[in-house]
């Protein structure tokens, strides 16, 4: 074996090998403290790309799924207040039902006129001052919720109107129970008030369910992917602690292996003694 004192060229492989063993053993220190896999672009590229490109599609579908549920409580306070506009429209079902006999005396027939127009009075307060984080709920403006999975072909927009709601769109406006005829004409337009009211609480209970299903899969699509995104990202704890074990024996190893390398210059010295 030639000696020489220009180059330890052990050393030099043994100083190179380490530095290749430090590195490694300082990406297994990060996986191990990040918990991820991978925590710069050069760890995988396009890893990296796919997972950013997965988390997007989850902050979408889960700010759809709460678009949804935002529309489902709209909804649904608009349905609420229609069963009580129902059950004052029954009431006056029954007052209509009785004014229209005959028989009544002419304070008998004002009383009952007098509680119907208070009837018909609440049920333009409900439809004046119902409302939902502050905005109105009987308008003309649909209630809706717009979802979407972050592409351009996943974006659905869900909607429902609940409409304006006073005496004058129920056709109440103008009816009395003063009199018998006038009582059986209020009947009419009281019962067809109700087929109304119904026919709209039918259409924003099939929106409710659309929206609640919508909701489901949005939440349920969010979760899959998260699950994709961390099978890319997370490391695999198991392996990298052994990952860690092995190169910090091979640190060991290496520094002992230089400090060798290094030792044989010394032999050098010994011809010249």
């Amino acid at each position: 074996m030639s000696l020489s004192i220009l180059n330890n060229i052990p050393a030099l492989q043994a100083e190179n090998q380490l530095n290749i063993t430090t590195t490694a053993a300082n990406k297994s220190l990060q996986e191990l403290s990040s918990g991820s896999r991978i925590n710069s672009g050069s760890d995988d590229a396009a890893g990296l790309a796919i997972s950013n490109g997965l988390n997007a599609n989850v902050a979408a579908l889960n700010q759809s799924s709460l678009n949804a549920t935002n529309a489902v409580g709209a909804l649904q306070t608009a349905d609420g207040a229609l069963s009580q506009i129902t059950s004052l429209l029954n009431r006056s079902v029954t007052l209509a039902t009785e004014a229209a006999s005959s028989g009544l005396s002419t304070s008998q027939s004002a009383a009952i006129n007098t509680e119907f127009q208070a009837l018909l009075t609440q049920i333009g307060n409900i439809g004046t001052t119902t409302n939902f984080n502050g905005t109105a709920v009987f308008s003309a403006t649909p209630i809706s919720a717009f979802t979407s999975d972050g592409t351009t072909g996943g974006t659905v927009s869900i909607s429902a109107t609940p409409g304006v709601l006073s005496t004058t769109s129920l056709a109440l406006t103008g009816t009395v129970l003063t009199s018998s005829t006038a009582a059986t004409t209020a009947l009419a337009a009281i019962t067809a008030a109700i087929t109304t009211v119904s026919a709209t609480r039918g259409t924003l209970g099939a929106t409710v369910e659309q929206l609640q299903a919508a909701s489901t899969v949005d939440t349920n699509e969010s979760q899959n992917l998260v699950t994709a995104s961390s099978n890319i990202t997370s490391a695999d704890i198991s392996a990298v602690v052994a990952d860690d074990t092995k190169y910090s024996i091979l640190e060991q190893t290496g520094i002992s292996a230089l400090q060798q390398a290094n030792q044989q210059a010394q032999t050098v010295l010994k011809l010249l003694q």
